[in-house]
């Protein structure tokens, strides 16, 4: 009696089935050597899905781990080796978090997330492609300093520089636009308690400008996500800010590289709301394809949207002191009328 074939090629187009019988044909270990090694994290993830041998192939850790080191150098130091190696997937959940950008727009109800008592970043910094730094920071989250201050994590250490091949130039704007371009910065943070992880970084500079005294320039990337509901913590942005220095015609040197929180009336998140918008962001946001154009009209969308809501601020507050300063007034003439002066 025949048996019904139900091996995976049947439901594929004749194309892919004569494709898919021409590698099982080959043995595993030149899949591996020679097609798999040669894949970006895209295209593996893609060819996991034609069959089940081809999955089978295609999600062995030691491809993943090649993958998301080479895009991410800082993932090859220990403490974030051990990180991963608690979560499970390991490196292909962390590229599959981390590589696509990060969107988390909408308000979903759920339970809160379970305290962690750490975030783990691992920070990677390129030129035209090419590492410039890399480095991974602890930082904890139930210190009482860190509940009541506003989120700050810095990437260097205090008066460290970090030397890069680019040429500092003081007036040029075409050089402002040359370094927007070209200097991109990767911040991943890890939660080790929900074993998640999300690419807060859009990757490529959403402004790079003059600070107005020192002249230092400082390069932004920032990535929107929902906040608290309600209030000005409704919609927040994490901003990866990169201070650099230098001397006219001398190499460029980075001298900060830090991650804040803001909401829409630019104050800074507290550390305490932030773990908890990073985690639910972690859990309940989109991981779509980054772009850069999309990205920066967010950021601009966003500044904006802070202008405003200092403008009318502060118009709601001088509307406030007219009335208490009216209010004292007739206040005074009401006493001198009655003390007969």
């Amino acid at each position: 009696m025949m048996m019904a074939d139900n091996s995976d090629n049947t439901s594929l187009p004749p194309e892919k089935t004569e494709s898919t019988s021409s590698l099982a044909t080959l043995h595993s270990d030149i899949i591996h050597a020679h097609i798999l090694t040669r894949l970006d994290g895209a295209t593996l993830a893609s060819a996991a899905s034609v069959s089940s041998l081809m999955h089978r192939l295609c999600t062995q850790d030691d491809l993943w781990r090649e993958i998301s080191t080479a895009t991410w150098p800082s993932l090859q130091n220990p403490i974030a080796r051990h990180v991963i190696s608690a979560i499970p997937g390991g490196y292909r959940s962390i590229f599959s978090d981390a590589f696509p950008s990060l969107h988390n727009s909408s308000f979903r109800r759920h339970r809160p997330p379970p305290p962690t008592p750490e975030l783990i970043s691992a920070v990677d910094m390129y030129y035209q492609g090419k590492p410039v730094f890399s480095r991974v920071i602890r930082t904890e989250t139930q210190k009482n300093w860190f509940f009541a201050s506003p989120l700050w994590i810095d990437a260097l250490q205090h008066k460290e520089l970090i030397p890069t091949t680019v040429k500092f130039a003081r007036k040029d704007e075409e050089w402002l636009k040359h370094l927007e371009e070209n200097l991109s910065v990767s911040w991943i943070i890890v939660d080790p308690t929900r074993k998640r992880a999300a690419n807060v970084s859009s990757r490529r500079a959403v402004l790079a400008q003059r600070h107005w005294l020192t002249r230092e320039v400082e390069v932004v990337y920032a990535a929107e996500m929902a906040g608290e509901r309600g209030g000005a913590t409704e919609r927040v942005q994490c901003l990866v800010k990169v201070t650099c220095c230098g001397k006219v015609g001398g190499e460029l040197h980075v001298r900060e590289v830090n991650l804040v929180m803001e909401d829409t009336e630019g104050r800074r998140v507290s550390g305490k709301e932030s773990v908890e918008i990073l985690q639910r962001a972690m859990e309940n946001g989109e991981r779509k394809r980054v772009d850069h154009v999309r990205d920066k009209d967010r950021f601009m969308k966003f500044t904006c949207l802070m202008k405003e809501r200092r403008e009318r601020k502060f118009r709601r507050e001088k509307a406030r002191d007219l009335v208490s300063t009216f209010l004292a007034l007739v206040a005074l003439l009401l006493f001198c009328f009655l003390a007969g002066f």
